[in-house]
Order: C-alpha cells, then sequence, then structure tokens
C-alpha cells in the first residue's frame, strides 16, 4: 500500500471522512531537509467556507537539521487518488519523499514550491 504523509488537514477524522470515507490510522513521523511555510488563499469563496486566509505549505530547503512533524498513513490506490482530487484546488502537486524514519511516501506540496529535478 502506498504511504501518504500529512502536515496539515488530511491529519484531521472529518476531512479524513468526506474525502475517503473513512477515517486513517498512521503512525507519526517527520520530513526532514523541509520547512513549513503557508500559501495565502485567493478564493473568497473558500476563505469564507473554512474560515482560513492561508494554506499550510511545506518547502525543501536541504537542510539536514530541519524537519516537519506530521502523520503517515497506508492508503490505497483509489484513496491516494481521491486526495489528488481534495488538494487540487489549492494547487499542490504530490511528489515522492524519503521520511525520517526512512520509508518512501507520497506528499503534497505547492506547485510553486516542487523541486526541480
Amino acid at each position: 500500500m502506498p504511504l501518504l504523509f500529512s502536515y496539515g488537514t488530511l491529519q484531521l477524522d472529518d476531512i479524513q471522512r468526506k474525502t475517503f470515507g473513512r477515517s486513517l490510522s498512521g503512525w507519526r513521523d517527520e520530513l526532514p531537509g523541509f520547512e513549513l511555510s503557508q500559501i495565502r488563499i485567493d478564493d473568497a469563496r473558500v476563505v469564507a467556507a473554512t474560515g482560513l486566509t492561508h494554506y499550510a505549505n511545506v518547502i525543501p530547503n536541504g537542510r539536514s537539521d530541519s524537519r516537519v512533524s506530521g502523520t503517515a498513513f497506508e492508503v490505497t490506490d483509489a484513496e491516494l487518488a481521491a486526495s489528488d482530487v481534495y488538494e487540487e484546488d489549492a494547487a499542490y502537486v504530490r511528489i515522492t519523499v524519503t521520511l525520517a524514519s526512512g520509508k518512501e511516501a507520497w506528499v503534497y506540496l505547492h506547485a510553486s514550491g516542487v523541486p526541480k529535478r
């Protein structure tokens, strides 16, 4: 099963139930070489519906001492596709990363912060 690392709203039970139709079980892990940031929400409808003005985001900084805490979840391929739809409105993209535990996982970040390969 694929792993999905979440540092934001996909850790919330109500979001999981709406997105996946179930609550996920996961474990704490960290994303090394990244730091937290925020992305301004420009859509007034999203701001009104959520009460948020910014989305949580991570950006790579390449520093080994920098880590973002979150939760790793085992998900199905269908659930991964559902999370793609959930993150689409925020212009997030999914990339693979290696977590502090050494496990490979998917994580979402704003398209503007995607590392060039």
